[in-house]
């Protein structure tokens, strides 16, 4: 068990809109969103969510109502954000890129009414099609031109007229502007810190995605829990730049409302293009920067055949897998900027621990608890046991940032805490020193002749052979062992290895019963949509 206590902060909010509010007063004149050359000051910001509160208020938007973002990383994400959080209602974060059936599932049982999107056909199609048989009342279209700098606008509006779907003239579609056209004030809300500010639905990766119910208090919390934890980071001062989509909790909270605690400008990048990013780093020169592993070995990868000026980071964090050691290393080399691994989940409103700003990094740990939050390792079998520090079970939490349970699920809420501790379905251990350390999955692990196999072993070793750039490891059924693991990897552009180089290698890094029964070479693995490997995708392949 590890505890660590929480800091003080500067702000005394205590619901998002309250933290908006407190940070325009202090960061007036300082840049809040940047987006393609374009800048909001956070008075301009403040000012535009007071419009659209206000815009959604005479919808109807208020306390009890869903309100989903279905929006890239945008000026409108943060703007309709913070406005359906003032007017008292919950957000429901959508993922542009879903299928039909997804968006679906999700409107339906979240009981969203009101959809803000933008004016992509391939986004504004799939809202029109699932709208009748969903409930959906009205779709807010807001235009990619009106976020542009002026000539940038232009261009997009004459160059780029089949990339733009304007808001059809029906009952469905209401246009941003219309919702923006009064300048009064929105009528003020009494918002309880512990109703619920965001239903963050879970990725689905161990079944049917369910809504965490994510209040205002853990959402402060978990904001005020990161800036406390990285200790380095300067009011008023630092550019961060959101590359991972804000509809994320991880980008939620640890970029976007962590930056808004701290006054800090969001540099928005709607989608990750290599050559895009490291154009804006060098360009806009942000401090502050959040990634997945193969975000950071893509970088990597980049600066090797072209150098780059990166050296504007101060301060990176990597979330959603775990960080090759070498990866981290390379990366450091090229910024001079150390890459902070952290750990979270959805149902923990954002982080839970993360290697020190500053202090030792230990290889393959995710650091300590951040600030307020005490992490528990349980017997997996007998899970009302707690374990002592180096032994390795279930990693449970407690703190001020877990959810307030599922939505409309009682039971699986039930099934998800024990002694009033989040499960959370990972199988850790803690070191004398506090430091955490994931093992693997609960689900992931590979139960071969009765012994356990991890997964994360089998990559870590994959990823010391220099021809791998990724590497995913699965359970498949075994009629000699009852399961076995697969390995499927992708190698570095230019490079070359065999399956049997790969056995030949992994022989010297992990014992027999934990050898893949097959190693599959690829040209890329699948990824879900912040980059993560994604292993649900290879398991259906192999199911199909």
């Amino acid at each position: 068990m590890h505890d660590t206590p929480m800091a003080p902060v500067s702000s005394a909010a205590e619901t998002l809109p309250a933290l908006l509010s407190d940070s325009a007063l202090r960061y007036a004149d300082r840049p809040a969103m940047e987006f393609q050359g374009r800048v909001w000051t956070y008075a301009a910001l403040n000012a535009l969510v007071d419009r659209a509160a206000r815009g959604l208020q005479k919808l109807g938007v208020g306390p009890g109502v869903q309100v989903g973002l279905c929006l890239p990383n945008t000026p409108y994400m943060i703007i309709y954000y913070y406005a359906v959080l003032r007017a008292g209602a919950t957000v429901v974060n959508f993922n542009p890129l879903y299928v039909e059936r997804e968006l679906a599932h999700q409107i339906t049982d979240s009981g969203t009414t009101l959809m803000i999107t933008v004016d992509v056909p391939m986004i504004a199609a799939k809202l029109r099609a699932v709208a009748a048989a969903t409930g959906l009342r009205h779709i807010i279209v807001c235009p990619i031109a009106g976020i542009l700098p002026p000539l940038k606008a232009l261009l997009y509006r004459v160059l780029r007229r089949r990339d733009i779907a304007p808001a059809p003239r029906d009952e469905l579609h209401l246009r941003h502007a219309d919702i923006m056209a009064d300048t009064k004030p929105p009528a003020p809300v009494a918002i309880d810190a512990t109703s619920v500010a965001v239903l963050q639905y879970t990725g689905g990766t161990t079944g049917t995605p369910k809504g965490a119910m994510l209040t205002h208090a853990a959402l402060l919390a978990n904001a005020r829990q990161v800036a406390a934890h990285n200790s380095t980071m300067r009011p008023g001062q630092e550019r961060t730049l959101a590359v991972l989509p804000l509809f994320h909790v991880f980008a939620m909270s640890a970029l976007m409302n962590t930056s808004i605690l701290i006054g800090a400008a969001l540099i928005l990048q709607p989608r990750f293009v290599l050559e895009d990013l490291l154009r804006v780093i060098e360009r806009r020169r942000p401090t502050i920067f959040g990634g997945v592993p193969t975000l950071y070995a893509a970088i990597n990868a980049a600066c090797a055949t072209r150098p780059r000026d990166l050296r504007s980071l101060t301060l990176c964090v990597c979330g959603g897998a775990p960080l090759p050691a070498e990866v981290r290393e390379r990366f450091t080399e090229l910024t001079g900027c150390r890459v902070l691994e952290g750990y979270g989940l959805t149902e923990s409103a954002g982080v839970v621990c993360c290697q020190p700003a500053a202090g030792v990094i230990k290889d393959g740990s995710i650091g300590t608890p951040v600030p307020g939050t005490v992490v528990e390792i349980r017997d997996p079998v007998a899970p009302h046991a707690l374990l002592p520090p180096g032994e390795r079970g279930e990693v449970c939490v407690r703190g001020p940032q877990l959810m307030a349970g599922y939505w409309q699920q009682p039971q699986a809420t039930a099934d998800s805490f024990i002694d009033g501790a989040l499960r959370t379905g990972d199988i850790g251990r803690i070191d004398a020193d506090g430091y955490v350390f994931i093992v693997d999955r609960l689900k992931e692990l590979i139960l071969c002749s009765g012994y356990n196999v991890y997964p994360s072993v089998i990559e870590a070793a994959l990823y010391r052979h220099p021809a791998v750039a990724e590497a995913a490891v699965v359970a498949v059924p075994d009629s000699y062992r009852g399961q076995a693991p697969l390995a499927f990897v992708a190698l570095h552009p230019g490079a070359a290895a065999t399956p049997a180089d790969l056995q030949a290698h992994l022989a010297e890094h992990i014992s027999k019963i934990e050898m893949p029964r097959a190693i599959e070479i690829r040209e890329s693995l699948p990824k879900t949509p912040i980059g993560k490997l994604s292993k649900k995708e290879l398991l259906a392949e192999l199911a199909r």
